[in-house]
């Protein structure tokens, strides 16, 4: 409880639910999040190729005015500990340890951004100074919450945002700001790990290969494999061009005001809806069926199923446009293909759009159909023409301009392996997002824990939104009931 008058404040970091006195009127205190300590990591051990200069490409100078991915894992402490304060310096020290050898793999990620520009006539070139810099953030913080505190609320609680550095930092900041920031966040009964990683160096693909990587090394090492361990899927750091493309791209701009905007989200309820691997199933042959077709994919019938469902809780006129907006990967859609180990950015929005009366009129197999056209036609042809539209013009794309209040966007993948990243503490529990590049109709999938094609969707909404599609039973009897506390 926070009161008025207080004279002493037990600081103490990890003593659950603590009270303050009180001397007249109190009012219920809110847990914060305190930072203990913070220092710099650099790569073990610098190759050649780190003091040169890493060029952006298109795609990556595509994301200047985006937040940084924020993603991060909650672990539960293990149950038998008898010293808490020699298990997290021992944890910290191997996880600051194991992260300078996987920078010596990632080493863009300890650099910073630089700009070179010119006035007549005027550009902007970006590109990823690898050499003068302090290196990655390494943050260690604790909060006076548990495991039941985060996952038992219905809502995501909001105090998730503190458990990531660079809160509302967009990519451009990288020219100030660590372009990789860890922050471990120590509960009563778990930790956290939280990773802010500068979104113009790499996507999604690229975040959770070096989030593996990391876990990887991690855990040879303490198999008392000092070094030279082998990882599975070494980086390919040198960045991808069209072959007439110089790789000093530049915008036509003087200053960075002109292209960089700060998006403030409106306040949004954040939900985390789990879906069995039957109630998935269920959704594509229902899906299948009503196109006559086998071709519908599982996570295109759930992502129809999400479209219908927000459109119908935001009571859109039935006149207006409303489109479904899907992250896409295009290394397997280049001739030819991209390794799935390129570093850096190769990922677009593949986007369908109807009316709202045909969307609602028609059933789930219709919407879900439109989706896997619209996949199916994302080849090299289609994306080496956009790539060429915008270097013929380029622009810088703003979060608060590109999504209208009748799209769903479907961000990140199931198919990531986000649960295999262990750190000495088993398989995590949850995972979790930041603030970063949320508003109303995000939804971002993430792997169900249990495995086996199971996929949790972290749904953000405006308010009354998300309580018209708690209401929804088409789309609620599709949500499985899930044990958060394991």
């Amino acid at each position: 409880m926070t009161c008025f008058s207080v004279h002493k404040i037990n600081t103490t970091p990890l003593q659950h639910k603590s009270n303050l006195c009180v001397t007249s009127i109190c009012i219920m205190s809110t847990p914060v999040v305190r930072r203990i300590s913070e220092c710099f990591i650099k790569p073990h051990r610098p190759i050649e190729e780190s003091n040169q200069i890493c060029y952006l490409a298109p795609w990556d100078i595509i994301l200047l005015s985006y937040h940084y991915i924020q993603k991060g894992l909650l672990f539960k402490k293990p149950p038998t500990l008898v010293d808490q304060q020699n298990f997290i310096e021992n944890l910290l020290e191997k996880l600051k340890h194991s992260l300078s050898f996987t920078l010596s793999h990632f080493y863009p990620l300890a650099g910073r951004l630089v700009t070179h520009t010119t006035q007549d006539p005027p550009s902007y070139a970006f590109f990823v100074d690898c050499k003068n810099s302090d290196g990655a953030r390494f943050i260690y913080a604790s909060l006076d919450m548990t495991i039941s505190d985060i996952l038992t609320p219905v809502d995501v609680p909001p105090i998730l945002h503190s458990f990531f550095d660079h809160h509302k930092a967009v990519n451009h900041d990288g020219h100030t700001m660590p372009l990789l920031s860890i922050q471990v966040t120590e509960l009563v009964d778990a930790v956290f790990i939280g990773c802010s990683m500068n979104h113009t160096l790499g996507d999604g693909t690229s975040y959770w290969n070096f989030f593996n990587t990391w876990s990887q090394i991690f855990q040879s090492q303490a198999q008392g494999h000092e070094y030279n361990v082998p990882i599975s899927h070494p980086p390919i750091l040198n960045r991808w061009f069209p072959s007439d493309c110089d790789p000093s791209v530049n915008l036509p701009f003087k200053h960075h005001d002109e292209f960089i905007c700060n998006f403030e989200a409106p306040f949004l309820r954040e939900r985390v809806f789990h879906f069995s691997a039957e109630s998935i199933a269920k959704l594509k042959a229902k899906a299948n069926s009503e196109s006559n077709t086998t071709k519908i994919s599982s996570f295109q019938s759930l992502s129809a199923l999400v479209w219908r469902s927000i459109t119908l809780a935001r009571s859109v006129p039935y006149e207006q446009k409303t489109s479904c907006k899907m992250a896409i990967n295009n290394r397997s859609r280049m001739e030819p293909p991209m390794p799935e180990e390129y570093f850096g950015n190769l990922v677009q929005v593949v986007s369908a759009e109807t009316t709202t009366r045909e969307l609602l009129e028609n059933d789930l197999g219709w919407a879900a159909w439109l989706l896997h056209v619209a996949v199916t036609n994302h080849n090299d042809k289609v994306v080496l023409q956009s790539l060429q539209g915008w270097l013929q013009s380029p622009f810088i794309p703003q979060i608060g301009r590109l999504f209208d209040p009748y799209s769903v966007l479907m961000g990140s993948s199931p198919r990531f392996n986000k649960y295999g990243c262990e750190f000495g503490m088993g398989k995590a529990v949850a995972i979790r997002s930041g603030y970063a590049n949320k508003f109303d109709g995000k939804v971002t999938s993430y792997p169900g824990r249990e495995g086996g094609g199971s996929i949790d969707l972290e749904v953000c909404l405006l308010p009354h939104i998300m309580r018209a599609l708690e209401s929804d039973k088409e789309f609620m009897n599709a949500v499985s009931v899930s044990n958060p506390l394991f």
